[in-house]
């Protein structure tokens, strides 16, 4: 039996990995398929058929399953729209600073010294600065847009790659492997592309799943303050921060934007937690 079929079948058999995977498929689904599922258009407004409880029924006997908002757009469209802006921020924030971090994390780690000092004091004082605090300031500066958005994050969240692969580099590079490969006159470059940085994709991995939920929080955040998506774009973190006046009177605005983002949260954090116990080679009893 194989490393890779082994591997299946304790993925297979892990019930956090297994919820975490439904509700990603699912996020991933309404996020990809988000023009085609959508029951209404939500940007189009009706302003007769504002604040309607969820199940009602328009003048066209469409129902509104989790009713309309303050300007008459059905909240279950907004919600499927908002979910495909938050999936599409958070894969490319987290793949720049995966990729920016992994880079430096591989050259702080192998080559040590000045690089190692530099590029971890430049870590340690960006992660002395809250990163909200951080996000809003270049934000305010550079403006309010889906790419900035996406720069900012990814730049703000490259130093736990850095930090976590710069560790196990260190531990890597004083490998058996690595010594032998050095002495056959391998490059620098082939040594870390073919032998350390594989070695070091597992925790990459498990560290990407679990950032992406911090991800989306953050962008779900500087929404809901005005610094992220703006109107009339759908967002999460927007809808909420347009239900917070209508709490007494209409609950279902910021009940199902925030019960989406709390699911999906807990989907990828149990999918990250499911995958750390199955990569780690320390447990036995899976």
């Amino acid at each position: 039996m194989t490393d890779e079929h082994n591997l299946l079948l304790r993925m297979r058999g892990n019930k956090m990995i297994l919820f975490g995977s439904i509700v990603l498929l699912i996020t991933i689904f309404c996020g990809t398929f988000a023009g085609f599922i959508v029951p209404f258009s939500p940007y189009y407004q009706v302003l007769e058929n504002k604040l309607k409880p969820p199940l009602w029924r328009n003048q066209a006997h469409r129902i509104h399953l989790l009713g309309t908002d303050h300007l008459g757009r059905d909240v279950l469209s907004r919600i499927i729209y908002g979910i495909r802006v938050s999936l599409l921020i958070g894969i490319l924030a987290v793949a720049i600073s995966a990729i920016f971090g992994i880079i430096l994390g591989l050259i702080s780690g192998y080559y040590g010294g000045i690089f190692d000092d530099v590029i971890m004091r430049i870590a340690d004082v960006q992660l002395a600065i809250p990163l909200i605090l951080l996000a809003i300031s270049v934000i305010v500066v550079l403006g309010s847009s889906i790419k900035v958005l996406i720069l900012v994050i990814g730049f703000t969240q490259w130093m736990a790659y850095a930090r976590m692969v710069r560790g196990e580099t260190l531990s890597l590079r004083e490998k058996d492997f690595v010594t032998s490969a050095h002495a056959v006159g391998a490059s620098d470059l082939r040594i870390v592309a073919r032998y350390i940085f594989p070695n070091t994709l597992s925790s990459v991995m498990v560290l990407i799943t679990l950032n992406m939920a911090t991800v989306i929080v953050l962008e779900a955040g500087l929404s809901f303050l005005g610094l992220g998506i703006q109107p009339p774009e759908p967002s999460l973190g927007t809808m909420l921060s347009e239900s917070k006046n209508y709490l007494n009177r209409a609950w279902w605005l910021s009940t199902f934007p925030g019960v989406t983002i709390m699911t999906i949260i807990m989907g990828i954090n149990l999918f990250g937690d499911g995958l750390r116990d199955v990569l780690d080679p320390r447990l036995e009893n899976y």
